[in-house]
């Protein structure tokens, strides 16, 4: 699936602003999710995986940036950094993007859909391998979701029993997420602690993400939070309006594959580093996958689901945010135009 995304950032200042900076995490990523290849006992190859390309990412400032660079952070992310150094009365970011969506799911992961819940969390704390390693920081707490809050894994316990696989139990919570809490977008804010939106039962994508990451990692499990766009469709018999788009968030649980994890990680670890572009990464010895879950709409995210960044909670890959040094008040809007393009 071909997309053509369009994202507007639109502040006007009741007075003069006089210097602002600013950083955004607004360019969709690149990256290719190993397929797992399976022989099925007829011998026909089938194939899991989940490719995501950009093919040209344009970021305009208004009024123009007296700086502007780009940088990676830590998580990969792509994040732009900007500063307007005179009076202004208004700011707008603008940013395009063309971007390429294919996403294969059957059942050739049929090892990883068997393992039990249990046997996950103990790979990810026992195994030295670099790659479960470098996963382990999802599982600890994060700036905005507490782990040790003892409601998360009161609430997530029902979805974990004992030898459910991971999958089975994250679909579990991913649907009662979805059924508990209602959508209210006039009630929470980006601050609103995670144990107000339990105790109330409503929030918006942004929560419903956290929580789900926080339930995982009471769990003992990793989980991260993506931000992306999300293809909206309009009812049936009514025009798709332009700009009716949304930024959204699901979160990410990392599943590893207990048969493939090394008993001696090094020798395979070398094997699996990529070689230059970060598509081109073979999958020999890739112990696991993170796979996708969006409680706002109780989906695994298809092709409707485009991803822009990903942390360990919102905190990491907040869209845009700044200092802006001035008095008075300001107005904000925001259009998303997520479009499919015919090739």
């Amino acid at each position: 699936m071909h997309y053509q995304i369009t994202h507007k950032t639109h502040y006007t200042y009741s007075n003069t602003a006089n210097l602002s900076y600013n950083e955004a995490r607004l360019t969709p990523r690149d990256f290719a999710r190993h397929p797992y290849k399976h022989y099925t006992p007829s011998g026909v190859l089938s194939a899991w995986g989940h490719l995501q390309q950009v093919h040209g990412s344009r970021f305009v400032v208004e009024p123009q940036p007296t700086s502007y660079r780009e940088r990676e952070d830590f998580f990969g992310n792509t994040v732009c950094y900007f500063a307007i150094q005179r009076p202004h009365q208004t700011l707008t970011v603008t940013v395009t993007s063309q971007v390429e969506v294919k996403r294969h799911s059957t059942a050739a992961r049929e090892s990883s859909e068997s393992e039990a819940w249990e046997a996950v969390r103990e790979q990810l704390q026992t195994s030295l391998h670099p790659e479960i390693l470098e996963t382990r920081q999802y599982v600890l707490d994060s700036p905005m979701i507490p782990t040790r809050l003892p409601e998360l894994r009161e609430y997530a316990t029902p979805s974990f029993a004992h030898g459910r696989t991971l999958q089975e139990a994250v679909r579990d919570l991913t649907a009662r997420l979805h059924t508990d809490f209602t959508y209210d977008p006039g009630w929470t804010t980006v601050a609103t602690p995670l144990a107000e939106v339990l105790a109330h039962r409503r929030g918006v994508c942004q929560d419903f993400a956290h929580l789900g990451i926080g339930c995982l990692r009471a769990m003992g499990l990793a989980a991260r939070y993506v931000s992306g766009y999300i293809e909206t469709m309009p009812p049936l018999g009514q025009e798709r309006l332009a700009g009716a788009d949304a930024s959204h968030a699901w979160f990410s649980v990392y599943v590893p594959d207990v048969a493939r994890v090394p008993h001696t990680p090094t020798e395979n670890y070398l094997q699996s580093r990529p070689s230059g572009n970060s598509l081109e990464r073979t999958s020999t010895a890739s112990c696991g996958e993170w796979l996708d879950f969006d409680p706002t709409n109780n989906q695994e995210p298809g092709e409707q689901h485009i991803t822009v960044a990903w942390g360990r909670d919102y905190s990491d890959v907040t869209l845009l945010k700044g200092v802006v040094f001035g008095s008075g008040t300001h107005e904000l809007s925001v259009s998303v135009d997520c479009r499919r393009e015919t090739c």
